[in-house]
């Protein structure tokens, strides 16, 4: 039996059409330099020498690094700071550097919802013991010095529950930059402080002077609940992150030398630990099986709701699910290096960072502070000159009160804090925010070939019979059979092909080499050969796959079977095309594959493409059609696409856990699901319908308000009182937060 030789020539697959062997190790096809080395390294195709592929020689894609996703030199991506990762308190959103809220950053959600709950009954008792100026509801009564009790419960709810807006002015004012927390702390402050002095000169002089107390109570108690709603929306996405942390367990088990097991706390494992994971655990750590098979369960991490099959060899991800089998891991990351505690970093990232439209609504916000103070100080001028004091100090303090742009303020950030948290449910991870904003003004899409849109994988695309002897069985047996004995990936999707049919593979006495050609063997008396349609020399009448390459099993100099090998796309690329289509969005394939390969995937997808594309080459393409004035999405492997992805107005990294994906991207597919930039496309229509929705209900009340606020319409009749502005200011605040809270992502078409 000579099944171990060394298939040194087994050229009958053709690696000029199959773009070598990228996928073995992740390399895809467009490591455009080394082509010439694997057309030389493949055509004598020693295949002895496939089972550690040796790359190192790839500059700076050392593969054997990306296995476990090193990221040790992160620049840019400082963890230190992380080591824990709690972000329970925070939720991952320290809101300090949001100008309009800064007086909150301590505030999560947890501590507007206790302000709001306690100051809710002093309101209520001030609101039902306040009347209200210029009409009477039924539930509001008062008694002899009822008015004394309420100046007492407002001073103290303004000390409570006031403290986080007055701390924001004075941020923002350190700042010089007075925006919302100064309007919200004018309006409380305008109302109570007139309040207190007309109930003291009620007592002095007798005369009865009109306060704001209903309006002061209303007025802080929408505000604590608006708060609520949006750090609420905020922290979902911060919550995402301390439901990631949870899936880490506290403790691993560590196989020691002797195969004793020790328990040990998650925080002191090392790379290079042995660690046992039982069926139904959680694993601990990023790693790669030493041994055991089992299934796991990603889909907290990854999204993907399959259980994945694993087995020695295969990289698994801290926080995922082993399902039936026990597996013993190598650990490779840890802590701050792990898949998980990038993702939490991510997501922190992408929540500190304003984006346009929340810059918009900050210079909005500042603006009508100014206009606000303006416009109260000429109404207060013009109707003491044409009215009374009384009537002057009340348009005043109604214009002060209602000018509050709280609407606005919640506008952007409850609408990204949203948009994050559903793109992280669907395994998007938006490092920048703009990208959403800018992605749905895209004009063309560069889609990268290999592992994109198609697997990365060769698969039997299909096995024909030549000739009537032998049934399609028979076929698929003696091509496992002259195949059995290589490690080959190519040999090996023959052999796993006939294993999904459960076909034995046929038995062979002997295999040698066709030095140039191929491989043959005998079995049962036969001599059989495996090689190229080339080395065949002859025509077969065949339907070939585009872009496949094709192997004659011959017998006797006869042509009785035949297989197809090839790239298979990805179930979900021809519906992202459709989806691109629809939103006008050019899609182009730029692939290091030769012509027919390409050209075969885009004739199925029915898209423009370019071949032989090395890095360089899609660079320059980014370039020229940014130079056009078209606004580019790149899609890539986030390897050796990184210049294109960071030339790219939003550059697209299938597959998270590269350094470059990490440095060079936007935003990162997780799953590495084309189906997902489809939510992608889906979610920045929609996060900036949303935020130009809420800039709208937001400054457009404000800007009516203020000025009917004023008065400009008290000659014919129309005012508007400080309780009616409060109340409907309230009101757009909270269309506001349920606007962002509707916004939705269709299902999940899985192709």
């Amino acid at each position: 039996m000579n099944n171990d030789n060394r298939y040194s020539s087994h050229n009958h697959h053709d690696y000029d059409d199959m773009d070598k062997l990228k996928h073995e190790h992740g390399i895809t096809d467009e490591h455009g330099d080394h082509k010439d080395k694997h057309q030389e390294h493949h055509a004598g195709h020693d295949h002895s020498g496939h089972n550690g592929h040796d790359h190192s020689e790839h500059s700076g894609h050392n593969h054997s690094e990306h296995s476990g996703h090193d990221h040790s030199g992160h620049s840019g991506h400082d963890h230190s700071g992380h080591s824990g990762h709690d972000h329970s308190g925070h939720s991952g959103h320290d809101h300090s550097g949001h100008s309009g809220h800064g007086g909150h950053a301590h505030h999560h959600h947890g501590s507007f919802k206790e302000l709001f709950l306690k100051s809710l009954p002093l309101g209520i008792i001030i609101m039902f013991f306040s009347p209200l100026h210029g009409f009477k509801l039924p539930f509001q009564f008062t008694f002899p010095y009822s008015d004394i009790v309420v100046a007492i419960l407002s001073t103290i709810l303004i000390i409570y529950g006031g403290r986080p807006f007055y701390q924001g002015a004075v941020d923002e004012f350190k700042q010089k930059k007075p925006g919302m927390m100064a309007l919200v702390s004018l309006g409380l402050s305008v109302s109570y402080l007139y309040s207190i002095y007309a109930v003291i000169i009620t007592y002095v002089t007798g005369e009865h002077v009109m306060d704001f107390f209903f309006e002061f109570a209303s007025l802080l108690l929408i505000m604590l609940l608006g708060h609520w709603i949006e750090m609420k929306a905020i922290g979902e996405a911060g919550d995402a992150q301390a439901a990631l942390a949870k899936l880490v367990p506290k403790d691993a088990h560590v196989v020691l030398e002797d195969d004793s097991i020790e328990t040990r706390p998650v925080a002191d494992l090392k790379v290079g630990d042995l660690i046992r994971v039982q069926a139904g655990e959680n694993v601990p750590a990023d790693g790669i099986i030493e041994r055991g098979e089992s299934r796991l369960n990603e889909a907290l991490l990854t999204g993907e709701s399959k259980a994945v099959k694993k087995g020695p060899g295969d990289e698994v991800i801290g926080g995922s699910t082993n399902g039936e089998g026990v597996l013993y891991i190598k650990v490779n990351e840890t802590g701050d290096q792990s898949f998980i505690s990038q993702v939490q970093n991510l997501i922190s990232q992408a929540q500190s960072q304003p984006s346009r439209a929340e810059n918009i609504a900050q210079k909005v916000a500042g603006w009508l502070f100014y206009i606000a103070v303006i416009v109260a100080l000429i109404a207060f001028v013009v109707w003491m000159i044409i009215g009374d004091i009384p009537t002057a100090v009340i348009f005043t303090i109604t214009t002060l009160v209602i000018a509050c742009p709280h609407a606005l303020g919640l506008a952007i950030p409850l609408v990204t804090a949203r948009s994050t948290s559903l793109g992280a449910s669907r395994g998007l991870l938006v490092k920048d925010r703009q990208a959403l904003e800018i992605a749905q003004d895209a004009d063309v899409m560069i889609l990268d070939k290999t592992g994109t849109l198609t697997t990365g994988e060769f698969k039997v695309l299909d096995v024909k019979l030549l000739n009537d002897k032998y049934t399609k069985e028979e076929i698929i047996a003696l091509l496992a059979g002259i195949e059995g004995g290589s490690s080959h990936p190519i040999a090996q999707s023959i052999i796993s092909f006939a294993e999904q049919q459960n076909i034995r593979p046929a038995s062979f006495d002997s295999i040698d080499v066709i030095s140039g050609s191929g491989v043959e063997g005998k079995a049962g008396g036969h001599r059989y050969q495996l090689i190229s349609q080339k080395a065949y020399g002859r025509n077969l009448d065949m339907d070939t796959p585009k872009g496949a390459t094709l192997s004659v099993l011959v017998e006797n100099d006869d042509a009785i079977g035949a297989v197809a090998l090839g790239d298979e796309l990805k179930p979900t690329s021809k519906e992202l095309i459709k989806a691109l289509k629809k939103n006008n969005i050019q899609p182009i394939m730029a692939t290091g594959d030769n012509e027919k390969a390409a050209q075969g995937a885009a004739e199925v997808l029915g898209i423009e493409y370019r071949s032989n594309q090395s890095p360089q080459d899609k660079y320059e393409l980014v370039k020229t059609l940014k130079d056009e004035g078209k606004k580019v999405i790149m899609v890539g492997d986030g390897v050796n696409d990184a210049p294109s992805l960071a030339l790219a107005d939003v550059g697209i990294a299938i597959g998270a856990g590269t350094q470059v994906a990490l440095d060079s991207a936007d935003v990162i597919l997780t799953q590495s699901d084309p189906g997902d930039i489809e939510s992608f496309i889906e979610l920045a229509h929609k996060t900036t319908r949303k935020m130009k929705q809420n800039l709208f209900w937001g400054a457009g009340y404000n800007f009516i308000a203020i000025p009917l606020a004023a008065g400009i319409l008290a000659p014919i009749g129309i005012t508007l009182s400080p309780a009616l502005g409060a109340i409907l200011m309230s009101v757009s605040t909270v269309i506001v937060a349920i606007n962002a809270m509707l916004l939705r992502l269709d299902p999940k078409n899985n192709g």
